[in-house]
């Protein structure tokens, strides 16, 4: 077998796999990852690199330690929910950086936050003048969270003591041209029903880019523009 193919093999089998060990690790945003998660995932995907590189290695070679990481990730998650002194110790704790008004200068020493990437942080968050900010708290992820004066605070529905009206959740039923059985579940509707409604305007699945639905059986098409 040629050596490009059996590259070309190895390099499709060892991204399913990193694929895999990802999902096992569960759903988190690569700025979501706790540290010891990104160190797990830069580890795969170096150990991954070998054998795809050279077709001399064993592919076991990859799989093997790639699957001994992925174990040892899950059985640190776990310690990790049930031990708190386990969590503090790999991902650290959540340090307040905005208290009462007031920045703590030592707090952004100790995590090595200039004023530059304060201000960024609290930017991302549509707040311009920190003077509005109350409470701002690096999470062990490194995300700000911020809670605003009471004076600054949006003004809600509640404040204004009026009833709200709660809005039903809308899922994707139809993307693409591919239903999705889960959202159907959820929505209470099968798929005869759906091409029921797609019908009476004219439609068929394959001609919808999307269709949103709520369990009390409002949506909303948008027809297929290009083919």
């Amino acid at each position: 077998m040629p050596i490009m193919l059996i590259s070309t093999i190895r390099t499709v089998l060892l991204y399913m796999m990193i694929i895999f060990a990802v999902r096992m690790m569960g759903k988190r945003q690569i700025s979501e990852m706790q540290t010891s998660e990104l160190v797990i995932t830069l580890l795969m995907s170096n150990i991954a690199s070998i054998p795809m590189q050279d077709t001399d290695q064993s592919m076991l070679s990859g799989v093997i330690p790639i699957m001994v990481l992925l174990v040892c990730e899950i059985l640190l998650s776990y310690l990790m929910l049930k031990r708190a002194k386990i969590r503090r110790l790999v991902c650290g704790k959540p340090v307040i950086v905005i208290d009462s008004g007031k920045i703590d200068q030592q707090a952004m020493i100790q995590l090595r936050i200039s004023t530059e990437d304060l201000y960024e942080q609290l930017r991302q968050k549509d707040i311009f003048d920190i003077n509005e900010v109350a409470f701002a708290i690096v999470e062990t992820n490194g995300k700000m969270s911020v809670m605003k004066k009471a004076a600054d605070e949006t003004v809600t529905r509640k404040d204004m003591k009026l009833m709200p009206v709660e809005k039903p959740l809308a899922v994707t039923v139809i993307s693409d041209g591919e239903l999705s059985p889960a959202s159907m579940k959820y929505c209470g509707t099968s798929a005869h029903e759906i091409e029921q409604v797609l019908q009476k305007r004219g439609l068929h699945i394959r001609d919808v880019f999307l269709m949103n639905m709520d369990k009390q059986g409002t949506y909303q098409i948008i027809r297929k523009e290009v083919t």
